[in-house]
């Protein structure tokens, strides 16, 4: 057993760091903008902020001396002895995900932080380490994960896919194998610049920097009367060449966010473990285990489907994190095909099925003639207000007309998308109109199934299956108007678990 040890002594200089960094803009509010104010809540606020950083400082030093942990065999102790002592023990069968977050003032001292996400609900959901060296991170996560067992169960999973995928990349990182799916390339970055209009957020960005610079220098009248002799003096092909510079350089500009967020994105797994790594400067790592796996989403918009990719969400128990970086989102600009096939590479007892059953025919005037709230509501909007759109005037109801054939178009292609199939302990349903959504989960992972049929679903044979799955929160999944005959037949296979 491990002798109990104090954090970091960097954690007292990270938490300086943070204490100036949170008070930096009040400081400058009531130190510099408001400096000359004799208004009584800015002269008391001046006064109690400089208090509370001064308490806040010298406190940093005392909670250091007063904290420490433990690494056990099962479990992790936490203590902390000041005019309370409290102890805390976070069992290891407990944690579900492991986040690693190397900001730049972690790597300017070769340290790291690491985030445990339990099973546990409330504040006490997580255990955070703001300051670990490597090696202490490592010994963390080696006592969670199993030992010299998976080890051996590692090596032979690695020479079993490698020999199914010798394009699959494998590296040995801390004695055991990490096996790369994905890293985007240059095309791969390019598209996800598409679809996911990074470009368009360029413009405001540009916006706003030249809206300060206004401010900060007396060039705004400048500026309006340059723009006033370029409306009048350049031709029409000026024009139309400084156009398509704006929207190249908002595409470049767009391609250069993209890269800073997934440039260095990577998708790893080893036999127990999924690892998702992004950033440039700030390198995040979140890890999860197989095991808590509860089900796979894979997403495609619109655009997505155009461009041919899809975004897969792993459904886990336990809270996947809030961040910038979740650990069941997958990189959300996957091939489709590569996002299919690295659904079987990651989790291999799973596999998409090509082949799935289409509903019903009768099932599409439901799906048509049900009542629309949304094309009600925007009528009777459209109606009473009568907008007009940049200066046109347009009738209601052709606007109305084309919601209504909107709501229509999306109604159809829901019901020719809507797929479902039960392969042995798998079931996987697609749904969605100009979006979609495939679900794929194993038999012994729905928590719970629902079969409802209201009265025109009973003249008709057919009903609805939801399907919850655990998660946090609690996820559903819902399919309509599948043949009752199907709905029996799965129900009698759900309840038939092994």
């Amino acid at each position: 057993m491990n002798q109990e040890k104090h954090y970091h002594p960097l954690l007292m200089l990270y938490d300086v760091w943070h204490l100036v960094k949170n008070t930096f803009f009040l400081f400058i509010f009531l130190f510099v903008v408001q400096a000359s104010s004799g208004f009584w809540l800015f002269t008391y606020g001046r006064f109690a902020i400089a208090l509370l950083f001064l308490v806040v400082l010298l406190f940093i030093p005392v909670r250091w001396a007063t904290s420490k942990y433990k690494i056990e065999n099962k479990n992790l102790q936490l203590n902390r002895r000041l005019l309370i002592t409290s102890s805390r023990t976070v069992p290891y069968v407990n944690i579900q995900h492991i986040k690693r977050r190397d900001t730049l003032f972690h790597r300017l001292f070769n340290i790291t932080s690491l985030t445990l996400e339990t099973s546990t609900a409330g504040d006490n959901s997580t255990v955070t380490f703001h300051v670990l060296t490597q090696k202490e991170a490592q010994e963390i996560e080696k006592q969670i994960r199993t030992n010299e067992k998976d080890n051996r169960t590692e090596i032979s999973y690695k020479e079993d896919l490698d020999q199914a995928n010798e394009t699959v990349k494998i590296k040995k990182e801390n004695d055991k194998y990490e096996i790369i799916h994905f890293s985007p390339t240059k095309y791969d970055i390019f598209k996800a610049a598409l679809a996911s209009f990074s470009f368009i957020a360029v413009i405001p960005i540009a916006w706003s920097l030249m809206s300060n610079l206004i401010q900060v220098f007396p060039i705004g009248g400048q500026l309006e009367d340059a723009f006033t002799n370029i409306l009048h003096s350049w031709p029409w092909w000026m024009f139309l060449f400084s156009l398509i510079l704006i929207i190249l350089a908002a595409i470049a500009g767009g391609i250069i966010l993209t890269i800073f967020r997934y440039g260095k994105y990577e998708i790893a797994s080893d036999f127990e473990k999924i690892y998702i790594t992004q950033g440039f400067s700030e390198r995040t790592t979140f890890s999860l285990f197989k095991a808590n796996v509860q089900a796979v989403s894979v997403h495609q918009s619109l655009i997505k489907r155009i461009l041919g990719l899809a975004e897969v969400k792993l459904i886990c128990a336990g809270d996947t994190g809030s961040d910038d970086l979740e650990a069941n989102r997958l990189y959300p600009f996957l091939p489709v095909q590569r996002a299919y096939t690295m659904i079987h590479e990651i989790l291999p007892s799973y596999q998409v099925t090509p082949v799935m059953n289409r509903l019903p025919k009768k099932a599409v005037w439901i799906q048509i003639l049900k009542p629309s709230w949304l094309w009600m509501i925007a009528t009777g909007f459209l109606y009473y207000f009568r907008p007009d759109f940049l200066g046109f005037e347009i009738p209601w109801w052709i606007l109305s007309t084309l919601i209504f054939i909107l709501i229509m178009v999306s109604g159809l292609l829901h019901f020719y998308q809507t797929r479902y199939t039960v392969n042995n302990q798998f079931v996987q349903f697609k749904t969605g109109g100009f979006n979609t959504r495939l679900f794929l989960s194993k038999k012994d992972k729905i928590a719970e199934l629902q079969l409802t049929s209201n009265i025109v679903q009973q003249k008709l044979g057919l009903a609805s299956v939801m399907v919850s799955n655990h998660a946090k929160p609690v996820m559903y999944t819902k399919i309509n108007h599948l043949p009752v005959e199907w709905c029996k037949d799965f129900y009698t296979w759900y309840m038939l678990k092994e």
